[in-house]
């Protein structure tokens, strides 16, 4: 009976992982899109690349802004919908160049 319990525990970690592997092959394949137009935009010359960078800043942007959508401009609730400080995300905010009607 151990061994059946056991094959329905991973039987149930295996569902609740699904839905994560399918985002991440879905956020892959845009990535791949993304990296592919960004790494293409270049002026033509050798320079460091910065992609790296630059994706993580439009995603953080893209997190930021659906946040502040979902929690009416409130910047104390969109903090804590994304697990941060609010005061973390104020300076983020700023650094990425987004505002919001609302106060908090």
């Amino acid at each position: 009976m151990k061994r059946k319990k056991t094959k329905s525990v991973a039987v149930d970690q295996n569902i609740q992982a699904k839905p994560y592997v399918l985002i991440e092959e879905a956020m892959e394949k845009k990535l791949e899109d993304i990296s592919t137009v960004l790494c293409s935009a270049g002026d033509g010359k050798k320079r460091k690349s910065r992609l790296h960078e630059e994706v993580l800043i439009m995603v953080e942007r893209c997190l930021f802004k659906i946040a502040l959508k979902r929690n009416g401009n409130v910047k104390s609730a969109a903090a804590s919908y994304l697990g941060i400080n609010r005061n973390t995300f104020q300076k983020k905010m700023a650094k990425l160049g987004i505002n919001c009607e609302n106060k908090s």
